[in-house]
């Protein structure tokens, strides 16, 4: 018998979120099979099996955190005896290591590596026979779904129902032309249903849901959050956004993207702020990358931009949008996140004042942003004036950032959107303060 243990993907991970197994305690697999799905940073990772064998024994339910190198499960080879596995059990190397990060490429779902396709599921709370095969996984009552990301859009445009796809793809898995094939299909006649008042029930949450509950939970009770709130003044930045968004050939420019060049001037410009607590050292990163929460169909997720300090802000804008799109579509993989100090959360379009926002492991900060408002404001003359602002709300982690910093460093957010001109230019004085770190 042989452990086999969480892995490690990222410099920063100390812990994953086993979110799924795909492999039933006592079945055999392959080489290549997907055993289990770690989440990290709000990216599925698959890791896959390098040799044939038998899951022995599940140590660790969906839904848990585990330590990196803590077992998982415990294997056996192929024509072993599985159940003997709590007195065979032995140190060795695990089989195991995560499938190999793909370079991106153009979106495709036949990809060799599971690791670029989340796998997600629905949950459907009835009876039904066991079975492993076709797309189905039942674990008692619960039937799990495995489709791609992009089988799960197309059945959403359709209206078409997961559970009555057969899947082509590795165990069962459903893919888009599975889904687009089904929906050429005569529709099935249903019986008329007759309207009853639905009483409460209970909803079990699927793993995923579950892992990010416990995943903020913990982020909560173990990094001490201490918040500075700062009032922007908006009209000059306003005014130079609409000069630059009148250039048809340029790629239009958001608040939010602003938002991101102003995070990494700053961090540029102080780095003793870019930096994180990791276990019982400090990680200082040389470069600004700035994570950017965005709601997707299966909850959010953290893209990062990468060095918003040294890139233009029409390089932000484009590489903004490019990864908001691959987060909606389930197509993020894991060289699009981390390595990120702090992350910006910007809920102003749906009307709200003011943010104060949680921070997301393993980064230190995050920025909440609110909306825009108009009001009147005294100026030097005490006479009403119209002012644009905008509250923002920056949550530090204490165990490595002091209130004062995180006041100064929030000041010269400011002070970059009131003078808007600064985001077009580099950041001042990088090299000296780098090098004088």
């Amino acid at each position: 018998m042989t452990d086999l243990v969480m892995p490690k993907f990222g410099l920063t991970m100390t812990e994953g979120l086993l979110t799924e197994w795909h492999v039933a305690p006592g079945a055999a697999f392959h080489a290549g099979d997907v055993l289990f799905t770690v989440e990290t940073e709000k990216v599925a990772n698959d890791v896959e099996a390098e040799a044939d064998g038998v899951l022995a024994e599940i140590v660790v339910a969906e839904g848990e955190s585990v330590p990196v190198g803590e077992p998982v499960a415990r294997l056996a080879q192929a024509g072993d005896d599985a159940g003997s596995a709590g007195e065979q059990t032995q140190s060795a190397p695990p089989v195991l290591d995560p499938a190999p990060i793909p370079a991106p490429a153009a979106d495709t779902e036949d990809a060799p590596s599971a690791r670029k396709l989340m796998a997600e599921h629905d949950l459907a709370r009835e009876q039904v026979p066991p079975s492993g095969r076709n797309g189905r996984v039942t674990k008692g009552d619960v039937l799990r779904v495995i489709a791609t990301p992009l089988a799960r859009n197309i059945a959403a445009k359709e209206g078409l129902d997961l559970h009555s796809v057969e899947g082509s793809g590795p165990m069962g898995r459903i893919k888009a032309r599975d889904v687009e094939g089904a929906a050429k299909l005569p529709p099935r006649s249903q019986p008329a249903a007759t309207p009853e008042p639905a009483p409460a029930r209970e909803i079990t949450p699927d793993a995923a849901r579950l892992a990010t509950a416990r995943r903020v939970s913990a982020a909560k009770r173990d990094i001490p959050h201490f918040y500075v709130t700062h009032e922007a003044e908006l009209s000059a930045l306003t005014g130079l956004r609409k000069q630059l968004n009148a250039d048809p050939d340029a790629p239009r420019v958001s608040v939010t993207h602003m938002l991101i060049r102003a995070l990494g001037v700053a961090l540029s410009e102080h780095p003793a702020m870019n930096r994180i607590w990791a276990g019982d050292k400090i990680v200082a990163f040389s470069q600004a990358n700035i994570g950017m929460v965005t709601q997707t169909p299966d909850g959010l997720r953290i893209p990062v931009i990468r060095d918003a300090g040294g890139a233009t802000l029409d390089d932000i804008a484009t590489q903004a949008r490019d990864l908001a799109a691959r987060a909606r579509s389930g197509e993020l993989g894991a060289s699009d996140v981390g390595d990120g100090v702090i992350s910006i959360s910007n809920v102003g379009m749906m009307g709200v004042t003011s943010l104060t926002p949680i921070i997301n492991p393993p980064n230190a900060m995050i920025l909440g942003v609110g909306a825009e408002r108009q009001l009147f404001r005294p100026d030097e003359n005490g006479a009403p004036a119209l002012r644009r602002e905008l509250t923002l709300t920056l949550a530090c982690d204490h165990r490595i950032i002091d209130g004062a910093d995180a006041a100064t460093f929030l000041a010269e957010i400011v002070a970059l959107l009131e003078t808007p001109l600064r985001l077009l230019r580099p950041a001042r004085g990088t090299a000296d303060q780098n090098a004088g770190d």
